[in-house]
């Protein structure tokens, strides 16, 4: 736990002081031309690095909190599991293989959707949840690989790793927005226009952004995908991790309403994202099962 906590906050220190030089950098070169105030961008830089990392670190830290409350996933307590007793054990035996150093814990939400997703703040602190949809419709070898993706995600920090570059995308939109905004007010002859001018083209500049940014974030997410699959067939093997992801190519043909789906703040660590919106298809968070397969079929 402490030595990949240690990691972690060795490597938001990192990025932390890389957004610092280059933002010193921008602010040398832009106050040297006289085009923004002394002082400016340096509290600028400092405050976008304090929203971006706090927003993605906030998020980090109520992750499984808000999973639970967005699905409506309830956990499975161990000791009167029931029904899913099967369910608990397989989740722990595959905890125990992946070396965690605390079980996650095992819930179920309803929802018609093949899915399932991991969340939490870290390897000591997770969650593992199924969908309905996926447990009546799968079999238990294929709820077995499925399974030994998300754990993976768990024992590689897939969590931690995202918030730091969501912290890092943050940062850069905000700072380069309010630059450019700030600039354009600039330009304007009374106080009202300046004020007008700098809240329209910073939300502009953020949307912009941000979509350029989620680029980023999906390339990165596509290759933790496959790195999640390949941990998959380590633990629980690898015809059963292509048994499943040909499972989930099989019922995802169906209709499923938005509002059923896994939510988009855990979409990222699900092991199916099928959403089939423009915006989804050019920043897509997984590549396509059949890529998936023929990697796995490759090992």
């Amino acid at each position: 736990m402490f030595k990949g906590l240690g990691k972690g906050i060795l490597l938001l220190i990192v990025t932390n002081v890389l957004v610092m030089a280059m933002a010193s950098i921008v602010m040398t070169i832009l106050s040297q031309m006289g085009l923004v105030p002394d002082g400016y961008l340096g509290g600028t830089a400092v405050s976008c690095l304090v929203w971006g990392f706090g927003f993605a670190f906030l998020s980090l830290m109520l992750s499984k909190v808000s999973a639970k409350w967005m699905t409506g996933a309830q956990v499975i307590d161990p000791s009167n599991a029931g029904q899913w007793g099967w369910l608990v054990n397989m989740v722990h035996q595959q905890a125990k293989a992946a070396n965690l150093p605390k079980m996650p814990e095992v819930a179920i939400y309803e929802s018609p959707e093949v899915n399932a997703f991991a969340t939490g703040p870290s390897r000591s602190n997770s969650m593992v949840a199924f969908s309905t949809g996926l447990l009546s419709g799968m079999n238990r070898d294929e709820i077995e690989g499925v399974s030994a993706h998300e754990i993976t995600h768990i024992q590689n920090g897939d969590m931690l790793a995202m918030t730091l570059l969501q912290g890092l995308a943050n940062a850069f939109v905000f700072f380069f927005s309010r630059i450019i905004a700030r600039l354009a007010a600039e330009r304007m002859d009374s106080a009202g226009a300046r004020m007008a001018v700098y809240m329209i083209v910073n939300i502009v500049a953020q949307i912009v952004f941000m979509l350029l940014a989620s680029l980023v974030l999906a390339w990165f997410s596509r290759k933790r995908e496959f790195r999640a699959d390949k941990g998959s067939a380590m633990i629980a093997g690898k015809q059963k991790m292509i048994a499943a992801l040909e499972a989930i190519g099989r019922l995802s043909g169906r209709k499923i309403p938005d509002d059923a789906r896994v939510p988009e703040a855990v979409s990222a660590l699900a092991i199916n994202n099928e959403r089939k919106s423009w915006l989804a298809t050019v920043a897509a968070t997984h590549p396509p099962l059949q890529e998936r397969i023929a990697a796995l079929q490759a090992l």
